[in-house]
């Protein structure tokens, strides 16, 4: 089975796809600003023969999902899936909760199938397990490749260097710490963050979720409150910006 990241464009969620000896996989979508391009590198992947026989999303974001209506239809409508907490939105296309709205972006409407804790995506030579993570979201989910110990955790985990929100609807800070702390249990030897380059090894691993887990708890212990010195986020950000920055590859020894 082989996984390849499709590095994030401006806006956009790294797309990863998953091509297995008995079907391909996408896991999210990105944003409908280059949803054409989007399809020529999933195909420049795949081959033009190779379909896509599904689409599934991390969380219903627009980042993540706001790709997903064009993409599904020029594989042939393959399925989209999302846990049920965000199928609503996806199917009346809500440009409030998806946060479209912030992008001053429309949200197609999609069709949807549920994914839901411990579905499993057998690809034949491997497969993909889901898990269901909230915290940033109620909808959010993690998709986990247990033959490479690879996490895939869109807005959960932004990028190494930027912690998530848990001030936008369905967010909630208790759930974010304990989402994490899963992740972290899994003991994953590279994670794919929303944005930004794939955090590898599994002690860079451990360090990236420590220090995370570590921010929230912070905040947790501060009633909720972020600390004076991380700046109020821009407006499209599904993250904070912590100063002094925090490192985003793993920081050499001395």
């Amino acid at each position: 089975m082989r996984v390849l990241r499709l590095p994030a464009i401006h806006h956009d969620a790294n797309l990863v796809v998953v091509e297995g000896s008995a079907g391909n996989l996408l896991i999210d979508a990105g944003t409908a600003w280059y949803q054409s391009l989007q399809v020529e590198r999933i195909k420049g992947v795949l081959g033009e023969e190779n379909q896509l026989d599904r689409i599934v999303l991390t969380s219903k974001r627009y980042p993540c999902s706001g790709g997903a209506k064009h993409i599904s239809e020029s594989f042939g409508d393959c399925t989209v899936h999302i846990h049920p907490d965000g199928q609503p939105a996806l199917e009346i296309g809500d440009f409030f909760t998806t946060w479209a709205n912030r992008f001053d972006s429309d949200m197609p409407s999609v069709c949807s199938q549920s994914v839901n804790e411990g579905d499993v995506f057998a690809l034949g030579d491997g497969q993909i397990e889901s898990l269901s993570l909230p915290g940033h979201s109620l909808d959010g989910m993690g998709y986990w490749i247990p033959d490479q110990k690879m996490m895939i955790l869109g807005t959960l985990l932004p990028r190494a260097d930027r912690p998530t929100r848990w001030d936008l609807p369905g967010g909630c800070l208790p759930d974010l710490l304990e989402s994490l702390k899963r992740v972290a249990a899994q003991h994953p030897k590279s994670i794919i963050p929303l944005q930004g380059p794939a955090i590898k090894g599994a002690k860079h691993v451990k360090e990236v979720l420590g220090r995370h887990i570590e921010f929230f708890e912070t905040c947790l212990a501060n009633d909720g409150q972020v600390s004076r010195s991380v700046p109020k986020p821009a407006k499209t950000a599904l993250w904070y910006t912590p100063h002094p920055p925090w490192p985003l590859d793993e920081q050499e020894k001395v």
